[in-house]
């Protein structure tokens, strides 16, 4: 009995190709004005309630913008593949320093920096996030699977991990509201930390996409193997 044959992902047309790196740019705008917003609203939340985790989630709203900007810069240019690898080491940096953030911002309240007052700003804010952030990073990541971008797989995944933080820091301010449990969200930030940490790690080898682009988009050997 022979062995099936492995699938080989379908080769976008040229026009089709325009329409996904399109798409790409609108994903991107549109995740950097959220998260722009995002970042102004928990900062100045965080600092009216004393909150060490909507500070750190406002930080970490700054680095998903980063992250959306260098795939925003990939795509801005002719050749978007010649800039892949540029824009994967910016990626895999803003995953190092979301880490970063988040682990400085979890142990701060865990060793007792000061306690949170209730923000129902803040619970409204990561309420929505934990709506928007999980359709944005959807969207990105099957957009750039077809397209064969492993920035736009990384970004997507990037989001994603901001919409896990949005849930942790939902969930903690609703406990310290509720049950008076400061520490949940610190605990929940630090696991999302490794996280961060094993994706970055992924997005500076370049393994975000399993295909190299030159096979998922039909192009020549000289684009190279950017994934």
């Amino acid at each position: 009995m022979s062995r099936p044959e492995a699938q080989v992902p379908a080769v976008p047309s040229g026009a089709r190709r325009s329409v996904l790196r399109s798409r790409i740019r609108w994903i991107v705008a549109a995740t950097i004005t959220y998260n722009v917003l995002e970042a102004v609203i928990a900062l100045a939340a965080g600092r009216t309630a004393s909150s060490a985790a909507l500070i750190g989630f406002g930080l970490d709203s700054i680095v998903e913008v980063l992250s959306a900007a260098a795939v925003a810069w990939q795509f801005a240019g002719p050749d978007p593949h010649r800039r892949e690898k540029i824009a994967l080491k910016v990626i895999a940096l803003s995953f190092f320093a979301l880490a970063a953030f988040v682990s400085v911002d979890a142990l701060r309240s865990l060793l007792g920096a000061g306690e949170a007052d209730h923000s129902s700003a803040g619970i409204a804010l990561a309420a929505v996030s934990v709506v928007i952030m999980p359709a944005f990073s959807w969207f990105e990541r099957r957009t750039g699977l077809e397209l064969g971008s492993a920035s736009a797989v990384s970004d997507s995944k990037q989001t994603l991990i901001c919409s896990y933080l949005s849930a942790a820091v939902l969930l903690g301010l609703l406990a310290n509201s509720l049950l008076g449990w400061a520490w949940a969200d610190a605990v929940a930030a630090l696991v999302i930390a490794v996280f961060a940490i094993r994706e970055g790690l992924e997005a500076w080898r370049g393994d975000a996409c399993k295909q190299p682009v030159s096979a998922l988009v039909g192009e020549s050997e000289e684009h190279g193997d950017c994934c």
